[in-house]
């Protein structure tokens, strides 16, 4: 039995959470719901015009991607062997999250040790929003990834679209009405089917289907399907 009159101090982490207070803020609010991310504002760097015999061939440049989403700080990378390019999405230094961190300097380094020199005139970088860019396009496809059609900007569709889904609704509802009224016409040339099919003269409601067990087998007397009787179960 713990006979001690002291309470139990607070856990490490929630002691470092304390002191930070809100410089490492990872709450967001979407549509009303609160949710932690574990990143805020990132970097994207692009290492362009490399020299092909550095990336060897296209399984080493495969590789050496793996090797860099190994590394805790990366988020993302690409080796593109045809383009001669490197894509990488890292924690910086400066980033305000509790992640591990790697600085350009030392990515240049990492990359450079696996036998790849870098061109320093070939390097752009830039800020990647998290949120937006990327934990939103993961679980939010359908408003981040729509493509207008061809022949508008994203713009004009947006002033359009509700005008478009309107009559395209439309279109399927006269499509619809145009195959029942056909449906009715054909069940009234032939006069077999009319009460097969419960036939009902301008009808405009679709009549439920026979079953599978009720075309194998029939109907009994009480018009309920007979079913199966297997010997033995």
């Amino acid at each position: 039995m713990d006979r001690r009159n002291t309470a139990p101090e607070a856990s490490g982490f929630l002691k470092d959470l304390e002191s930070e207070g809100e410089e490492y803020n990872d709450m967001i609010e979407l549509d009303g719901k609160i949710y932690r991310v574990p990143y805020k504002i990132v970097k994207e760097i692009t290492f362009s015009d490399l020299n092909t015999n550095d990336l060897k061939d296209i399984p080493y440049s495969a590789r050496l991607q793996y090797r860099l989403l190994l590394l805790d700080s990366v988020l993302k990378a690409k080796v593109e062997f045809i383009r001669n390019r490197i894509t990488v999405t890292y924690n910086p230094p400066d980033a305000k999250n509790r992640k591990e961190k790697i600085s350009r300097e030392d990515l240049v380094q990492f990359i450079e040790k696996e036998g790849v020199i870098i061109n320093k005139s070939g390097i752009t970088e830039r800020d990647v929003d998290y949120v937006e860019e990327i934990y939103k396009y993961q679980f939010e496809p359908a408003t981040i990834r729509e493509h207008a059609p061809y022949g508008y900007s994203l713009g004009e569709w947006k002033k359009i679209k509700p005008e478009w889904k309107k009559k395209q609704a439309e279109a399927i509802k006269n499509k619809y009405n145009k195959f029942r009224s056909w449906q009715n016409s054909y069940l009234e040339q032939h006069t077999e089917l009319s009460s097969k099919y419960d036939y009902k003269p301008n009808q405009d409601v679709q009549q439920e289907k026979p079953s599978l067990i009720s075309r194998l087998v029939g109907k009994g007397k009480d018009g309920k399907d007979k079913g199966f009787w297997f010997h033995g179960v």
